[in-house]
């Protein structure tokens, strides 16, 4: 059984509850981070394979048996809380961060951010560098195959009673007793439910989300001149993801939303 989430789109709360579902029913998960780690696959017995960036080997679905549960945000969403997260985040976890890269002059993504100042600035940068990245992940995965499950991270953040979440593992074979595990451990772990109270996240967790899960926050953040930007490089990906039929959400933005990047 495939799990698979996208950088900033839901990959914290989903990998908490993939990790409790773990414990609880006995079935082990394991990172597939690349070609190489094919060998973390097991020869035989369920398994849950998980990676964060959008990808899992082509050839998992070639025994017809196959399927993987993907969850997507909203793009624009993304870039704002990528965007803050990526000026506090440490090295654990996001390595790419805290390399020096030459074509910033030797300095690495996160001192490049915080050097530029303006909260527009900042967003062109992570528009055109991780960002990027994270929208052709979205874009080259399998979309289409049946046996997959597609979620949207906006719909689990209303799916308050967990059936949504549980019809997907029903979907990827997990028995009916093993499910109802599932829903616990997923309002466990959900902001709405078991980590509601900003007091409840702690270490790590709480530097990833700031925001409480806000929706569809590019609406009130995004400035419009980053919205121009944004559909001019992005337009035709929102529209193939299907967040948006055209371009006119532009002209609904602020010139200028009057407030600091929230954190994520």
């Amino acid at each position: 059984m495939g799990i698979v989430t996208h950088h900033k789109g839901g990959t914290v709360w989903i990998k908490r509850v993939i990790r409790a579902l773990s414990t609880e029913i006995g079935v082990p998960w394991t990172g597939i981070w690349s070609d190489k780690h094919k060998d973390h696959i097991p020869a035989e017995g369920r398994a849950f394979l998980c990676n964060w960036s959008g990808w899992l080997p082509r050839s998992l679905w070639q025994s017809g048996e196959f399927a993987a549960m993907h969850v997507v945000r909203d793009p624009r969403d993304i870039l704002l809380s990528g965007c803050a997260y990526h000026q506090t985040a440490g090295p654990k976890g996001e390595w790419f961060l805290h390399e020096p890269r030459a074509d910033l002059d030797g300095r690495n993504y996160q001192e490049h951010l915080l050097a530029l100042r303006d909260p527009t600035e900042q967003l062109m940068f992570e528009m055109e560098n991780k960002h990027a990245d994270t929208v052709a992940e979205m874009r080259v995965w399998p979309w289409g195959n049946e046996h997959n499950v597609e979620l949207r991270y906006v719909d689990l953040m209303q799916d308050r009673d967990g059936l949504r979440f549980g019809d997907a593992l029903m979907r990827l074979g997990l028995a009916p007793n093993e499910v109802l595990d599932g829903i616990r451990a997923f309002i466990d772990n959900s902001l709405f439910g078991g980590l509601a109270r900003q007091e409840d996240r702690q270490g790590r967790l709480a530097t990833h989300i700031r925001s409480g899960g806000k929706l569809q926050r590019w609406r009130d953040e995004l400035p419009a001149e980053v919205g121009r930007a944004y559909a001019r490089r992005f337009g035709g990906d929102l529209i193939a993801l299907g967040y948006e039929t055209d371009d006119s959400w532009v002209d609904t933005l602020l010139p200028n939303p009057g407030q600091e990047v929230q954190h994520g």
